[in-house]
Order: structure tokens, then sequence, then C-alpha cells
């Protein structure tokens, strides 16, 4: 395999990188490339694709809370001179390193006046939500200038190597004021690998319609109702995901397995070379094709 394609085959491996395991990932196609100047030039774009649609979290020099990196929040790109992102809730650009996932150079940056007060009042409707419902949750809602949308971005992870699992639940919903309607979709990603490997993504697509009572003259009462209705829908999704991890515990996976072989006995694994050793003996006696005698 040439160095174009070891490029291409471990960019493949990053865009698939279970969440939290994205290093872990990084390391190990390093030992197969075994140049790191190469590999990270020739993965950066894979890691820039994998940062951006895995809603990445990060610290912003000077904001005491995270935001995140999503094509949403981009506000500029390297053909623009360089890569920027925006973080709504403070109002602060800053430039983000794909590869060390850092944020560096933050500067203030205007808010479009006329959509603010609304926006800022579905971040505050946003945050109490999070605050409510998930651990660790991280969310952003963004203003699009004279469109009359928004859109709301929430991403929770949850890492536990020592019990080898970690999980990923991201949300995004655009709230259309022009149609009265909110269209959205979740995105769950969860990996066990303890003596095994078992991977569940699943995306569930959200179409609502905003009764005229949800759009009010008060921001807060129009957010407030809004997320109301998301938090009925993702509360009916993750039931959903609860009956059918039942559904798999209970029939799912036993269908998936033997209880015994069809000699009804357990078989030995240490003797399995000698099973396979008697049948090949058996197959002689009997004058098969290959017999000796």
């Amino acid at each position: 395999m040439d160095p174009a394609e070891r490029i291409q085959a471990a960019s493949s491996f990053l865009l698939q990188a279970p969440p939290g395991e994205i290093n872990d990932v990084l390391n190990d196609v390093r030992a197969v490339i075994s140049d790191d100047d190469s590999l990270q030039d020739g993965v950066l774009p894979a890691l820039r694709e994998y940062n951006l649609t895995q809603f990445t979290t990060v610290d912003v020099p000077g904001v005491e809370h995270q935001t995140i990196v999503s094509e949403i929040a981009r506000i500029s790109s390297e053909e623009e001179g360089e890569e920027r992102y925006l973080d709504p809730r403070s109002k602060t650009s800053f430039r983000f390193d794909h590869l060390s996932l850092e944020a560096t150079d933050p500067q203030p940056t205007e808010s479009d006046e006329e959509s603010e007060p609304l926006r800022e009042a579905l971040e505050k409707a946003t945050q109490l939500y999070l605050s409510a419902h998930y651990h660790d949750g991280v969310a952003a809602v963004f203003s699009h200038a004279g469109e009359n949308r928004f859109t709301i971005q929430v991403v929770a992870n949850k890492y536990n190597p020592n019990n080898y699992w970690s999980g990923r639940w991201r949300s995004q919903y655009v709230v259309n004021f022009n149609e009265n309607k909110v269209e959205g979709f979740i995105l769950v990603h969860v990996h066990y690998y303890e003596q095994g490997n078992v991977q569940l993504t699943t995306s569930h697509k959200l179409f609502l319609t905003l009764p005229q009572t949800a759009v009010t003259s008060s921001p807060q009462q129009t957010a407030s109702k809004i997320l109301a209705q998301i938090e009925s829908e993702e509360g009916k999704y993750q039931v959903s995901l609860n009956d059918a991890y039942q559904e798999m515990g209970e029939k799912t996976f036993k269908g998936l397995r033997r209880a015994l072989p069809m000699t009804r006995q357990k078989l030995d694994w240490d003797k399995v070379l000698g099973y396979k050793l008697g049948a090949e003996l058996s197959a002689s006696k009997g004058g098969g094709f290959g017999s000796a005698i």
C-alpha cells in the first residue's frame, strides 16, 4: 500500500472513531503511517470533518462556558485567510486547531440587533432544559440574520474508559418562524468494548409545527414553548431507545446465540484442534476425497 492509500485508510478510520476515542485511533494509525508530518497533513481534512460533525466542545480563552465547534458555528474559512468560529452566547469569535482541539485568538463580535432578543431567549430556555436533563451537556443557539431562523445545537458526552464504554448525544433544531415549523435530528452513538466491540449508532428526524399560541409577543414565552415541544419529542425518543434496548437484551441477542451445540454438550475450546483432527480421520476412514486408504 502506497503512502497516499495509507493516508486515505487512516482518514477513514478517524471518521469512524467512537466518542472520546479519536486520540486513541490517531495513535493507532500513527504506528501504521510512521511519518508524523505526513500523517498530520494528510488526515487534517478528516479531523476537521470529524470535529464539525461530532459537535466538538471547546473552552474559549476568557469565556467561562464551553461552546460547540460545528459547521453552523463557522463564520470564515481558511480560503478567506483564517478559519474562525462563533460562540454566540459570549459573542466571541475564535480560531480552532483541529489537531490540538484548542481555541485561540478570541475576539468580540457584533450580534444582529433585530434577532438577538429572541436568540438570547432561546439560549436561556435551552440552557435551562440542558441543566434539567443532560449531564455535562453543552448547547449553542445561532441566529441567521435577516432570515427569521435560529439553530439550536446540543451535545452531551459520557466517557467511561474504566468500564469500557463511551457515548455521545447530538441534536440540532432549526426554528423557522417564517413557516412556523421546527426541523431537526437526533444522533446517538454508543461504544462498548469490554472483551469485544459493540457499537450503537442511531438517528431520528423531527418535524414539528409550531402552534399559533407558541409565537407570542414575548421572546421568553415563545422560547419556553418551543423548548417544551423539543423536550417532549426528545423524551419520546429516549423512551423508544430504552424499549429497543430491552428488546435486544431479551430477544435479539439471545436469538443470535445457541445455549448448547447440537450435541447438547458444551464445547471444550482447549480440544478444538483434537476435534478437527478427529473429523479428518473419520473422513479418511470413510474413503472420501483425498483418502490415504
